[in-house]
């Protein structure tokens, strides 16, 4: 595995998003001096907090899986996940609710999850369910070690046995596709599918190795913070401190000074030097580039996921249907992902996450209040309405979004809303985010594992990238999974601790302990 080359005593990691408290944990844990800096005035980045009268609103991701790579970035330094979040499991994770008026529970219990599918479709999908989730389990174990939790230096690295058992699991299928081999029920392979939008590809068109998002959404677990998911990127920053880091609040990087092929010192814009043996930057991949004055050059353009209208609201009452997390469905699926895409349309049949994070902390809200968090997937601004466009179509899209929850069985929402946010795109833009995307870059073949943008950067010494534009990618445990594969182009491997996360059922513990082994650099 290539590092950075020479002293790398003193690190400024640029970003206190995941992937920068999770690569700041790690680089303590290896004995190096730590200073944070953050242009926002706390921690968390993506996965920020902001408040609406008395309610709390999470910013970022509503859904935590994979709790043990949180709980590896703590252990570093002697702590644990346990000691400092209060997590819950959620039963079930989610509830799917479809066009026809029928509605599924999705457990990550594999007997509790069967019995649901016997009793939603009969038994010869509850027995294509029991084969799903066996072949999920395997190519869990095929891909994280060699192909997530791994830092690349050449696509070579691809020549391993693990490949061929990748290949011999239909890896290199098409999603879809290969869903359809265990569950003819069309509404059970959306449970099973929808997740690649998360990595910005259709089911029709995404590799099957994409299938590992199902795995973390539907078998090893989902959870949910005390406090709402802020707890947790307040929780690591609060460990790197009591282990010594240095943070900057309100502080954003202006530049980055160099001499030979180095940089030496990171400037604030209020004028701070702070001087440094190697560097880590952890924001929004175009910011990063700008920082270092130039992009890698690429064959071909990146493209961006598709992006999303979020709808906060606080309201006065909830509905009795509504689990923590719901997805619902519209009747309309293949012309979905063509509008989010390709022709870059709204969607004419949305389908839709929301979450109700006041069902497991009504503390997050006044007291007989609740909190509701609507997304709404939309295309970027690189294929649908500019940014620009965003500033009449938001308040348009809000209020055909509410009517259609209405429609959907959540009557009297318009008249329930006491507080609330609307993000679009031009939100998303104003905050740096390309193409208009939360998202980042999409995980096409030509933008994934190896070929994904590099975390060692060519023509400088010392400065590595973290976060979800680079290795391994979307989704909050690929991030924390990069700010450890950060970590260790610095320190040159990470010493393993074992797990504390507090014991989930057998099903949920597969454990995710892979080395860090090989990375990426971004040219």
């Amino acid at each position: 595995m290539r590092t950075v080359t020479g002293p790398t005593d003193r690190v400024v990691v640029v970003g206190a998003g995941l992937s920068g408290l999770a690569c700041a944990l790690h680089l303590l844990g290896a004995g190096r001096q730590v200073v944070v800096v953050e242009r926002d005035a706390g921690p968390g980045g993506r996965a920020g907090r902001t408040r609406l009268g008395g309610f709390q609103v999470d910013t970022g991701p509503t859904v935590l899986t994979m709790p043990e790579l949180a709980d590896e970035a703590f252990a570093a330094v002697g702590d644990s996940l346990a000691r400092r979040v209060d997590l819950m499991a959620l039963h079930p994770a989610y509830r799917a609710c479809f066009a026809d008026g029928t509605s599924l529970d999705v457990h990550t219990d594999g007997e509790a999850m069967e019995a649901e599918v016997r009793r939603f479709a009969g038994p010869a999908e509850a027995a294509g369910y029991r084969a799903l989730r066996h072949w999920l389990e395997r190519l869990y174990r095929a891909q994280m070690r060699r192909f997530i939790d791994t830092n690349f230096d050449s696509p070579l690295q691809l020549l391993h046995p693990d490949l061929a058992r990748l290949a011999a699991l239909g890896g290199f299928g098409r999603l879809d596709s290969r869903i359809g081999r265990f569950l003819t029920d069309a509404r059970l392979r959306r449970v099973f599918s929808f997740q690649s939008l998360y990595a910005g590809v259709a089911p029709a068109r995404a590799l099957a190795a994409y299938a590992v998002i199902a795995y973390m959404d539907t078998v090893a677990g989902v959870w949910f913070p005390k406090g709402g998911m802020y707890a947790l990127p307040r929780a690591m920053a609060d460990a790197a401190a009591d282990a010594g880091a240095e943070f900057r609040w309100s502080a954003a990087a202006e530049a980055l000074e160099r001499s030979a092929g180095r940089v030496r010192a990171v400037r604030l814009a209020s004028g701070e030097r702070i001087p440094c043996d190697t560097v880590v930057l952890t924001c929004e991949l175009s910011a990063s580039h700008r920082l270092l004055g130039r992009a890698p050059r690429r064959p071909v353009r990146l493209r961006h996921s598709p992006s999303a209208v979020i709808l906060h609201a606080g309201t006065d009452r909830t509905w009795p249907g509504l689990a923590h997390h719901t997805l619902s469905f519209g009747a309309a699926w293949e012309r979905t992902f063509d509008e989010l895409t390709r022709s870059g349309r709204l969607m004419s049949d949305p389908s839709l996450l929301i979450t109700r994070p006041t069902a497991h902390d009504p503390a997050l809200a006044p007291q007989g209040r609740h909190l509701h968090y609507v997304l709404a997937p939309c295309p970027n601004t690189a294929v649908g309405p500019s940014a620009g466009a965003w500033r009449d179509l938001g308040p348009r899209y809000r209020d055909g979004l509410v009517a259609e929850l209405e429609r959907r069985g959540l009557a009297g929402f318009a008249d329930s809303v006491q507080e609330e946010m609307l993000v679009t795109p031009l939100d998303w833009t104003a905050q740096g985010h390309a193409a208009g995307s939360p998202f980042s870059v999409s995980h096409t073949f030509a933008q994934t594992g190896p070929f994904r943008p590099r975390n060692l950067v060519r023509g400088l010494d010392n400065v590595v990238l973290a976060g979800c534009g680079t290795t391994p990618g979307v989704g909050v445990p690929p991030v924390l999974i990069s700010g450890k594969l950060a970590a260790a182009r610095v320190t040159g491997g990470i010493r393993r601790r074992a797990s504390r996360v507090r014991p989930a059922p057998a099903a949920a513990r597969i454990a995710a302990t892979p080395t860090a082994e090989t990375a990426d650099d971004p040219s």
